[in-house]
């Protein structure tokens, strides 16, 4: 299946042909540039676990690539539909050994799987849209799932292991908007922060707490959900939240990156002063908040049309300054992930131009001189970023794309 759908019968603007053109000469030029993975699809979602990559594509599958090979060693064939989300969990519970895997998929199911033997464990009809995102609060076993449905549901992972589909234990209809991007951390065993942001630019910030009041024997107690505080900070879609240092990263299309002080209660920190947006020339799909050891200092990693752009945030009360971009694909840069491997650390990109390439995290922070390729001065293909689709052209584009016809 090719990573491009065929336009040939579109009635299509000249600019759009112009662009085309372009990206069609950049991706010659750029060819062995990052030591590209080539995929089937596009990857929707990936994790770097020691030195193997987890990719969650649109194709339906979940490829695991050895990075010190860049093959592939297993595949997994999860869903009918693109595999959106994807995350690890303990096959024993608090021992660490995240031998268990779960997807959340187009097709509405959450899927539970055992890495070793490659079985599927148990299917999840979970959401009545897109399942969007995935995230696991260990300490708590809980599970919570995103969806274009608007709705948070959380589930119970005390026995994630078992055949039978996971147990809801609670659910959240506070958003007007899909929900894509999570973020959390636990409190105690029985309480957690929840961070939620959806495509209205609407982040949520929720107290996550188990009643154990109402407790029946081989029941899972349910779980309740306090709102703590509505943040409106981003004019459209958030693509991603982080946590890190004591702050919320977000990355949205409305071309910004916000950091904005927070507390492990999940409460605004008004001791710290707001943080001046940082600015892009199209919307954000990807951020990297990264302490680097060797600099002792955090930097920050962001994805904006096809370049990749590295900033100076070691001090957060000063400016902010640009230290270098990389030009390096020829479609849009969607995720940034970190990958370490003595001696070296690498931010591993993958792009709508369906590779993966990598990074010496030292040279995304030092700038090449004038026409050095990894640079690829003037050699940038990105325009203004169009309008979000909707949830309805998402289903036709990925339908052209898997038109093998």
């Amino acid at each position: 299946m090719s990573n491009k759908p065929d336009k040939s019968s579109f009635l299509r603007a000249e600019s759009e042909l112009v662009l085309d053109l372009a990206r069609q000469g950049k991706e010659k030029k750029i060819a062995g540039l990052g030591s590209p993975i080539k995929l089937k699809g596009q990857a929707l979602d990936m994790l770097v676990r020691k030195n193997l990559l987890w990719v969650a594509e649109n194709t339906g599958s979940v490829l695991v690539i050895d990075l010190n090979t860049n093959e592939t060693i297993s595949t997994f064939r999860c869903h009918q539909a693109p595999v959106t989300t994807l995350v690890f969990v303990d096959r024993v519970l608090g021992s660490g050994d995240e031998k268990i895997m779960i997807t959340g998929s187009w097709d509405k199911t959450i899927k539970v799987w055992d890495t070793e033997t490659k079985e599927l464990v148990s299917v999840t009809e979970a959401h009545s849209d897109f399942v969007k995102a995935l995230f696991v609060l260990p300490k708590c076993n809980l599970l919570v799932s995103a969806s274009s449905d608007k709705v948070l549901r959380l589930w119970d992972l005390s026995n994630a292991t078992g055949t039978a589909p996971l147990i809801s234990v609670g659910s959240i209809s506070a958003h007007t908007r899909p929900v894509e991007a999570l973020g959390g951390e636990a409190v105690s065993d029985d309480s957690a922060i929840l961070y939620s942001a959806d495509t209205m630019g609407v982040l949520k910030i929720w107290l996550l707490e188990r009643d154990t009041t109402q407790a029946t024997e081989g029941v899972p107690p349910r779980w309740r959900a306090t709102l703590r505080e509505d943040l409106t900070h981003h004019r459209t879609r958030i693509n991603q939240l982080v946590l890190h240092n004591g702050y919320i990263w977000t990355a949205s299309a409305d071309e910004t990156v916000k950091i904005h002080p927070h507390t492990p209660e999940g409460q605004g920190d008004g001791k710290k002063r707001p943080i001046k947006p940082i600015l892009h020339p199209t919307g954000v799909k990807a951020l990297l908040p990264l302490y680097i050891p060797s600099l002792d200092e955090t930097y920050l990693f962001t994805a904006s049309g096809d370049v990749i752009k590295s900033w100076d945030t070691s001090d957060l009360d000063d400016k902010i300054e640009q230290r270098n971009e990389v030009d390096g694909h020829w479609h849009d840069v969607t995720l940034l992930k970190a990958w370490y491997t003595s001696p070296d650390l690498y931010i591993m990109s993958a792009s709508l131009d369906g590779t993966i390439r990598r990074w010496k995290v030292k040279d995304l922070l030092t700038p090449k001189p004038r026409g050095d390729m990894a640079n690829l001065e003037g050699t940038a293909v990105s325009q203004k970023a169009p309008a979000e689709l909707t949830e309805e052209e998402e289903r036709e584009l990925d339908e052209l794309m898997n038109d093998d016809d």
